[in-house]
């Protein structure tokens, strides 16, 4: 399975247990004494996010991009003939060039907390979408290809997880994770639509970019609930392959 945009950060959980694993030696472990736990942790999940880049099978990971989603939907105005949108098969690529901007951390015996800045300097994205309804006075139902840039990306992730314990061996069960976040400059258009409705493939890129920030408004709930469930689904799977004791040290 492939990771999904803001998945790699999410590998600082294990920042550190890679000095005690064969091909991770590029990560140096943190200890909960340490006075400068929060900066030893982001350096890690830092070293973490470049060696990513390039895929670390050692953890099942022999690619990083394209991050895929399933789709997505959006919905413009009320009643029959309200614009509505799904893209298909969304396939995004920049997310590897994440970096940990910002890290706080509360440990306790029973509980990790994690809350991590990031920040990607541009994703690209492309899809295949369908449209039904009437956008800017134009009958919009159509169908093509969706492309999207997007600049100076920006999210928070916030992560809680408890110990447990597996023959007499510790390890993290994932409670709870949120993200949000921005984008600062957004470039989108479609390309291709079917029959070659010129009309409409010209009403639709003229309404997406002057209207960019309020589609990714309409768009932000199912994307975010989408990546959600991706970067839970991958940091469950990291909790299962890496002690505790492994990447924090007492």
């Amino acid at each position: 399975m492939k990771t999904a945009a803001l998945l790699v950060l999410i590998g600082v959980a294990l920042a550190s247990p890679a000095g005690k694993y064969k091909g991770l030696e590029f990560l140096s472990p943190c200890s909960k004494a340490d006075p400068e736990l929060e900066a030893c942790l982001a350096r890690a999940a830092n070293s973490l996010a470049q060696n990513f880049r390039y895929g670390l099978p050692q953890l099942g990971y022999t690619e990083v991009e394209p991050i895929i989603l399933d789709e997505l939907h959006i919905a413009l105005g009320g009643g029959p003939n309200g614009y509505k949108a799904q893209f298909k098969e969304i396939a995004a690529r920049g997310v590897s060039a994440v970096r940990v901007t910002g890290l706080r951390a509360r440990i306790a015996d029973d509980e990790v907390q994690l809350q991590l800045a990031l920040s990607i300097p541009k994703i690209r994205a492309v899809a295949k979408y369908r449209s039904s309804g009437t956008l800017i006075l134009v009958q919009a139902s159509g169908a093509g290809d969706y492309w999207g840039e997007y600049d100076g990306v920006k999210a928070k992730v916030f992560i809680r997880a408890k110990p447990y314990v597996v023959q007499e061996q510790q390890f993290l069960r994932l409670q709870q994770l949120k993200m949000d976040f921005t984008v600062r400059d957004i470039r989108m258009g479609v390309e291709n639509v079917h029959d070659g409705n010129t009309i409409l493939q010209a009403a639709l890129n003229l309404f997406i970019n002057s209207n960019s920030q309020e589609l990714l408004k309409e768009m932000k709930p199912d994307l975010r609930r989408k990546l959600v469930q991706v970067m839970s689904t991958f940091v469950e799977k990291i909790f299962a392959q890496v002690p505790y004791d492994a990447f924090l040290t007492d």
